[in-house]
């Protein structure tokens, strides 16, 4: 098991079959690298070994597989409006047409690999039927995905992002069901989101899904949650933003201590 052999292959499949002068291709390739960094981020902080770093960093790179059919068909990342899986359409492409063995030739890996990728974006974590090793990489991709969440949402404009513009976010209000839920301290389901506030409010409630410690501290070390914040003049419904504000630096302290 090779990382950079593997990221060699990854880079043939990407210009085999996608423009990758496509911008929702090239943003979604960039969030991919960032992933890998931020997954070996979190086996040093871990201290994990060399096979299990590797294989972590492999999955990173394979996890979001599926995200390029989805921009090159679908036109966005919107899985709320699309109903399109790109974690199952990752397993079917790895696991079902056999791309996995271009990436790792030995097999006992699989059912990890299996299990990392096709849960990653789930709204929760089910570690039922998994063992030890299983749920600590299913833990690993979805922190190192939901850390660079944070980060692209800073450089990306928001319609690239969720086909939305800039007036439609600053200019709606955050519904009853999502301010709940943030207040609860919880991700929030992309069917409830009901408009563009909504939807910028909940890749902020990324926070409350992290797993590691490591993980709260880089995001505390980027300060992206007062990036986030700050990033849109929230013209319809401030004072609920700065309540969210104050309820997202409380958690993130907590986590720190």
């Amino acid at each position: 098991m090779n990382y950079e052999e593997a990221k060699k292959h990854f880079e043939d499949f990407l210009n085999d079959n996608y423009d990758i002068n496509d911008k929702k291709i090239n943003r979604k390739k960039e969030h991919t690298y960032k992933v890998v960094e931020n997954a070996k981020y979190l086996c040093e902080f871990l201290k994990l070994d060399k096979i299990n770093t590797e294989l972590a960093m492999i999955i990173a790179l394979l996890h979001d597989i599926g995200r390029f059919d989805q921009a090159k068909i679908m036109k966005t990342f919107r899985e709320d409006i699309t109903n399109f899986d790109h974690a199952s359409l990752g397993i079917k492409i790895l696991f079902e047409k056999g791309e996995i063995k271009r990436y790792v030739d030995n097999e006992s890996y699989y059912p990890i690999i299996k299990k990392a990728i096709g849960n990653h974006s789930k709204y929760i974590l089910d570690e039922t039927g998994m063992n030890d090793v299983e749920i600590l990489h299913c833990k690993i991709i979805r922190d190192a995905d939901k850390i660079d969440s944070f980060r692209s949402k800073l450089v990306d404009d928001i319609y690239t992002i969720a086909n939305i513009s800039k007036e439609e976010l600053e200019n709606s209000k955050v519904t009853e069901k999502v301010y709940n839920t943030f207040k609860e301290h919880k991700t929030v389901f992309s069917k409830d989101r009901q408009t563009g506030l909504d939807i910028w409010v909940s890749y902020i409630a990324f926070i409350f899904g992290l797993e590691f410690k490591g993980s709260y501290e880089l995001i505390n070390k980027n300060d992206y949650l007062n990036k986030l914040f700050n990033r849109y003049d929230y013209k319809a419904d401030k004072s609920t933003m700065d309540e969210l504000k104050e309820c997202a630096f409380e958690y993130l302290n907590n986590k720190l201590k």
